[in-house]
């Protein structure tokens, strides 16, 4: 029988409370995962845990929480169960679930990736907002992206909003953090079209080809992409606006590029309009 933390001030309540900060996350090399979705999603795409927090008590009870436990010991993570004060301390969100996994900080590089025929990759450029690169590995997802390359960055990958607002999609594809300079080499050496989206472009992102091997890179919330992007990108793109808003939340202008991508790959034949549920443990072998 495993006895629950009681303790608000037990020391390891205090190191998951410390790894909301990312100069502890950095110092330790590890991240917090919770929610039943995120746990769920991370498990099935072959990630390790080291520790499972969890609560009884706040679980949503219309799911299968007791699986995510049993998966997290299999995979020679530890169990600690908490009483309901305790894991409201640990938790990250308002209304938690009961659920939260402690893990290694992914370390994926530009050399461990292998893009299929016809790639299609997102590039984020010193995106600010957690939400905001979260909801973009979200859409990536939902898109069939083969890799995210986040450079320059201003947020941390493993910021607990990044996981939260990617609904643990983080974890199942290839995201990759690099300088700009070494990912434009990357995509040059491997015959990328790189597509930079600009409000100041003439042509719009439905006037040109986006099939075959394409990276569209977005930059930040602020101020856009940087001249070492603008310099480099073969062809610029914006989105048509009418309103008097002059540019879009860097998300919301992700998605709606990489969904026009979507189209023509379909009208072309390298896509299924059906495509199957993608589950995979590509990113994390559990045997490896």
């Amino acid at each position: 029988m495993i006895h629950p933390i009681t303790s608000l001030t037990n020391p390891k309540v205090k190191h998951v409370v410390k790894l909301r900060q990312r100069s502890h996350r950095d110092d330790a090399g590890q991240m917090l995962i919770e929610g039943y979705r995120e746990c769920r999603r991370a498990l099935d795409n072959g990630y390790r845990p080291q520790t499972l927090f969890y609560c009884e008590e706040l679980y949503l009870k219309n799911l299968n929480e007791p699986e995510i436990v049993r998966q997290c010991a299999e995979r020679g993570a530890k169990l600690c169960a908490c009483t309901a004060p305790v894991f409201e301390k640990i938790a990250y969100r308002e209304r938690p679930e009961g659920l939260l996994m402690v893990g290694p900080q992914l370390a994926r590089t530009l050399a461990d990736m292998s893009l299929p025929e016809n790639a299609l990759v997102v590039v984020a450029e010193t995106i600010e907002k957690p939400g905001n690169l979260g909801t973009i590995l979200r859409s990536a997802d939902a898109a069939g992206v083969s890799a995210v390359i986040v450079c320059d960055r201003c947020t941390d990958i493993h910021n607990p909003n990044v996981v939260r607002a990617s609904t643990g999609t983080l974890f199942s594809l290839p995201v990759v953090e690099t300088d700009s300079a070494s990912a434009i080499a990357f995509l040059r050496e491997r015959g990328f079209c790189i597509l930079a989206a600009t409000p100041q472009a003439e042509q719009l992102h439905t006037d040109v080809p986006l099939t075959g091997n394409v990276a569209i890179v977005v930059g930040a919330e602020q101020y856009g992409l940087s001249e070492t992007w603008m310099s480099a990108a073969d062809t610029r793109v914006r989105i048509p606006m009418f309103g008097l808003a002059d540019s879009l939340n860097v998300a919301s202008a992700t998605t709606i590029l990489l969904f026009e991508a979507v189209r023509q790959r379909i009208a072309a034949g390298q896509l299924s309009v059906f495509p199957p549920l993608r589950v995979t443990d590509r990113c994390f072998p559990v045997d490896g």
